[in-house]
């Protein structure tokens, strides 16, 4: 895109604030950046994690993090599981109707393995969710 960084970090910021404002969500999870080849790239997923986790925590919600192995080991029984295995077990876990992008998979499967967590399954309950047969129902 055509943005700055600064108007993209603006971007992530009222986005996540959007989302706040529209589901209440009483926590988050991200994923703990991994260092990557590129340092550049590291470097601004960095930042946009940064303006997701300061929206959240602006929020006054609470923020887990975890690790990609800890992720996959949470949803797939693997950490070093591929992209496709954790889209197709997120499908399973969530009965979804279609297969997610691998980014929104891996954001999904980030809550899934919050939910599977002590205060995850904890909050989950109290707010009026089960879970049966290894899926989460209201």
């Amino acid at each position: 895109s055509g943005e700055g960084l600064p108007d993209r970090i603006r971007t992530i910021f009222a986005g996540i604030g959007e989302v706040i404002a529209a589901y209440a969500p009483t926590q988050a999870a991200v994923e703990k950046v991994f260092v990557n080849v590129n340092p550049q790239s590291t470097l601004l997923l960095g930042q946009a994690r940064g303006a997701a986790i300061s929206a959240l925590v602006h929020a006054g919600l609470p923020v887990a993090e975890y690790t990609a192995l800890q992720i996959k080991q949470a949803v797939v029984g693997q950490g070093k599981a591929a992209k496709e295995q954790v889209q197709a077990m997120v499908v399973r876990l969530l009965d979804l109707p279609g297969v997610p992008a691998a980014d929104a998979a891996d954001a999904l499967a980030c809550a899934i393995c919050h939910a599977h967590g002590g205060q995850g399954l904890g909050a989950l309950a109290t707010a009026g969710f089960r879970v049966r047969n290894g899926r989460l129902i209201s």
